[in-house]
């Protein structure tokens, strides 16, 4: 099973999920499309165990589903393409609710993230994803909110206003790219401003992370992973608790340059 190693110190449809790399040998491509096979095999089944589970606690265990079934689902996709993700932590998370972003560069982001387990947290996911069924199932289990493109500012509002009001019942934390879409240039892309909404609105502490995955590995917007490790770096909290409306896009800029400073920190390794 992979291991995650803590050492302390919004999805997109661009490009062909069945891509590779145009010098794959057709021995490596069939190779690839074995291991996805499984990949959506467990899936479908690892669907079916979530859905038992949570009909059989009426929905109400979300932490299970979130911090147990879905973070084993996601370190056993990532130990069949043997993938290794290494945590660096500068500090601890603050207690209480927080608003999780990263950078997002690969498809292997979502199990990634799955894979730490992150407390109380919910997630959002391009709505679009749910056409696949397995992980449609286990992302409504999981009770993530479902994005609409950029194309439909009106839905995306009702989408960021139902998160707002639920996360200011429940006190749940949340994950979100504010990319929204994955970059596969090796730069960190345009920002979104719904992160900064949530944040303006409901005065918690920003946790920012970056996911470093080499080169070498990184199937970007297809499939075709090869084995390595990830590194994924917690950064220091960004308080809000004195942010306004007003200041959005010039907050929401401060976060991307810091998102940058990290690219130049981590991302040549």
């Amino acid at each position: 099973m992979n291991k995650i190693t803590d050492q302390s110190g919004e999805a997109d449809t661009n490009g062909k999920f069945l891509s590779f790399s145009p010098e794959r040998s057709l021995g490596s491509k069939i190779n690839i499309l074995l291991k996805a096979s499984l990949s959506i095999t467990v899936l479908t089944i690892w669907s079916v165990i979530m859905l038992l589970v949570a009909s059989a606690t009426l929905f109400r265990a979300r932490r299970l589903y979130n911090e147990y079934l879905a973070k084993w689902l996601a370190r056993f996709i990532l130990w069949q393409w043997d993938i290794k993700v290494i945590v660096h932590r500068k500090n601890e998370i603050p207690q209480g609710q927080v608003i999780y972003i990263s950078n997002h560069s690969s498809t292997i982001d979502i199990f990634a993230i799955l894979s730490l387990g992150l407390v109380r947290c919910r997630y959002f996911l391009f709505g679009r994803l749910r056409r696949f069924i397995p992980l449609g199932i286990i992302a409504t289990v999981m009770g993530t909110f479902f994005t609409f493109p950029q194309t439909q500012p009106e839905k995306r509002v009702r989408v960021f206003k139902n998160a707002d009001r639920t996360l200011r019942r429940t006190g749940e934390s949340v994950y979100l790219s504010p990319e929204g879409v994955r970059i596969t240039t090796g730069s960190i892309g345009h920002f979104n401003k719904g992160a900064f909404h949530l944040a303006t609105s409901l005065k918690v502490p920003i946790i920012p992370f970056y996911i470093h995955i080499p080169g070498h590995i990184n199937p970007g917007s297809g499939i075709d992973a090869e084995p390595g490790t990830i590194h994924i770096h917690f950064e220091d909290p960004i308080p809000t608790d004195d942010w306004k409306l007003d200041d959005l896009i010039e907050n929401k800029e401060k976060v991307r340059d810091l998102f940058l400073g990290y690219h130049k920190k981590y991302g040549s390794r």
